[in-house]
């Protein structure tokens, strides 16, 4: 049995799959069902008695300063946000690292998960009914994670926070340590490093049911969870959209983001009824396709 020693949160990314909303605030910032999202899992994890708190910031760090003194959490700055995948933010936390929680900020859960005492290092995981292109996990006969493929059926997948023994910490620190000046590091995902090191680092499944962990990929799922959000996106980008070409903001759909050659996103199309059209966020022009 672990006790948990803190939580590190991961807010440090841009979110782009979100747009438009993610241009005008970092996702885990935006309101859900009356309660940001950062603020909500915050409040879970000191309601379970886990007092330190530590959020990875990056895109649109001064957002996230007001939580210092509204929560008595810690920020720590990732100027590599931009530059390299989310195992920069396990980097620049490294020194925070023992018995925690490491937490993706814009999950929603339902039922609070945490608790002050954990039997073993685990990862999260929902069950998908049919095929899927999740992170799908297969276990041996005592829980250990022992494969990971993206895409299966009827399988478990990977989805929301995950705990960290002291012990996988130090493991995991000193494979991230010997591998992160690679230039194939860059790019990885804390996950990818843990998958291909799976005979050393040991972690469980904790399974948990389809309505408990919630992940809002775009705002057509936020939709679906918040109807809220159908008639009024909180974005001005999107009243500026209903307003030039007269429609309701819940005609606006397919929103689909678009990068540059530096994967920097720079605008989005999206659908109004067989109609299309792209948003130029520099410009803030609207162009029909």
């Amino acid at each position: 049995m672990y006790k948990v020693d803190n939580a590190i949160i991961m807010a440090a990314g841009t979110s782009s799959r979100f747009a438009p909303l993610s241009y005008e605030l970092p996702k885990a910032l935006i309101t859900v069902k009356g309660e940001v999202l950062i603020e909500r899992q915050i409040k879970q994890l000191q309601m379970a008695g886990i007092k330190k708190i530590v959020i990875v910031t990056g895109y649109k760090a001064n957002k996230f300063e007001y939580l210092k003194d509204k929560f008595g959490v810690e920020l720590i700055y990732n100027s590599d946000y931009l530059t390299r995948n989310n195992n920069s933010s396990i980097y620049v936390a490294r020194n925070c690292l023992r018995n925690s929680y490491i937490c993706s900020a814009d999950n929603y859960f339902t039922v609070n998960p945490f608790t002050t005492e954990v039997d073993d290092s685990y990862y999260a995981a929902q069950y998908a009914t049919g095929p899927t292109k999740e992170w799908c996990i297969s276990t041996d006969n005592q829980g250990y994670i022992d494969s990971v493929q993206i895409g299966g059926d009827d399988s478990w997948f990977m989805i929301g926070h995950t705990f960290w023994s002291r012990e996988f910490s130090n493991l995991f620190l000193n494979i991230l340590k010997r591998e992160y000046d690679k230039p194939e590091t860059k790019q990885k995902l804390w996950e990818d490093l843990y998958i291909e090191h799976l005979d050393i680092l040991k972690m469980k499944i904790k399974k948990y049911s389809k309505d408990e962990i919630i992940e809002f990929d775009s705002l057509e799922e936020l939709r679906k969870f918040d109807k809220i959000y159908i008639e009024d996106s909180h974005s001005k980008i999107l009243r500026d959209i209903s307003t030039k070409l007269g429609i309701k903001q819940g005609e606006i759909c397919g929103i689909e983001t678009i990068k540059n050659c530096t994967n920097e996103a720079i605008g989005f199309n999206f659908c109004v009824g067989n109609n299309k059209y792209n948003y130029a966020y520099t410009t803030q022009k609207i162009n029909a396709i």
